[in-house]
């Protein structure tokens, strides 16, 4: 990172982080090495940067300058050595286990993930004969029913917090003794809180991957993943999946997620404001039966959230009374929230996970997960809160 900020607070580590990239020191922002080849010099420096003998860049699917200045950020952001930054979210899942994972081993998962991730391990990873052993929301914090599944074929244990879409609260440090005492990884998908209000390594997790779609970049015109970690682990990660699978991200998406990073802060913290004021205002309104924001003191694992997290981020859930026909009313009765996946974004979107986000769980599955038939989830923008709690009460006041 710049010697220039190796002391600074954390915020400025964010809006500056790192300028080593950078292709001459006049750059108030990295440039875009939109390129898919490097030249150079002549054949003996060619040999000498495809041996790894001398640094240098061959080409954009392997390294890219714009694309190491994001790496660089995250590893500085998460507490790691290195990152990796991949296509998509999914891609930075899939990459971690098929880098990790062999034939007849398994993995120890959350139950309640995004959807695309529980049909990666509940379908997809079958096919390759890797097992994925799930853990049930009413065991995410109680070590003695989490060990049992563990055994000396698992490879890794993973687990998002909080969850997506239930919110449900996991104790990091309670899931990384148990990896550490196993020797094996713990993943932890960052994705809902950011590294601004949560530090996955430091409570013992040894990957962190983020979809950077989502917060990171902040405005919703990206699709990107973050892989962090150890040097050793990351370079296992890209010498035995990521280089040769290809799902390395484009410098333009890099880009844009270092534009997004620079105010990552502020928009955290008005997410995280503005979504306080609406779970409160939901938990007292007469057709909502539950609302699931870690925030509130009535959520189960309060407490957890707030040993391991700055603050609660700007995502929620709730149940309407009336089950999911009162909830496609509100969804079709909404103004200002856009009916739409997706979280993280500058506007407020709200969706039903059961038949969107999470329709790749079974009926069965879904209440095995906690998400029930009728839920809606709420990504909170950074319009006026007032403004959200008007668009949702005209909502609520369609049902009869």
């Amino acid at each position: 990172m710049s010697k220039h900020h190796t002391t600074a607070k954390e915020e400025t580590h964010i809006v500056h982080g790192v300028s080593s990239c950078h292709t001459t020191s006049m750059d108030l922002v990295p440039p875009i090495h939109m390129t898919s080849t490097f030249k150079f010099t002549d054949q003996p420096h060619a040999q000498a940067v495809f041996e790894g003998s001398q640094p240098g860049y061959l080409y954009s699917r392997i390294s890219n300058p714009t694309v190491d200045q994001l790496q660089t950020k995250m590893a500085l952001l998460e507490g790691t050595q290195d990152a990796i930054a991949t296509a998509s979210g999914m891609s930075a899942v899939a990459s971690v286990v098929m880098s990790l994972a062999r034939p007849g081993d398994n993995i120890v998962s959350c139950n309640t993930v995004y959807g695309g991730t529980f049909a990666l391990y509940h379908d997809h990873l079958a096919q390759f004969n890797i097992e994925t052993r799930f853990v049930y929301p009413r065991d995410y914090n109680n070590a003695d029913a989490i060990s049992p599944l563990i055994n000396k074929k698992t490879r890794l244990l993973y687990l998002e917090t909080p969850a997506n879409p239930t919110l449900d609260i996991v104790d990091i440090a309670l899931w990384a003794a148990l990896a550490d005492t196993h020797g094996i990884p713990l993943v932890v998908d960052n994705t809902f809180a950011s590294p601004w209000l949560q530090k996955p390594v430091a409570l013992g997790a040894e990957i962190v991957i983020h979809s950077a779609t989502k917060y990171l970049g902040g405005h919703g015109d990206i699709i990107g993943g973050i892989i962090a970690g150890d040097n050793s682990m990351i370079t296992t990660i890209k010498e035995s999946y990521v280089n040769h699978f290809g799902p390395c991200m484009s410098p333009f998406n890099a880009w844009l997620v270092l534009r997004g990073l620079k105010t990552l802060v502020v928009r955290m913290e008005r997410h995280c404001r503005s979504a306080m004021t609406i779970a409160q205002w939901l938990e007292t309104h007469p057709k909502i039966s539950r609302v699931y924001y870690p925030g509130l003191s009535s959520h189960a694992n309060h407490a957890i959230a707030a040993k391991q997290m700055k603050d609660f981020s700007g995502i929620m859930a709730f149940d309407i009374k009336g089950g999911i026909e009162d909830g496609k009313k509100v969804l079709n009765a909404v103004k200002l929230c856009t009916l739409a996946v997706s979280l993280g974004d500058c506007e407020t979107l709200i969706q039903h996970p059961a038949s969107m986000t999470h329709a790749t769980y079974a009926p069965e599955e879904l209440k095995k997960a906690g998400i029930s038939p009728g839920l809606i989830r709420l990504s909170v923008g950074l319009e006026h809160p007032d403004d959200i709690i008007a668009d949702l009460d005209q909502a609520l006041a369609m049902i009869s």
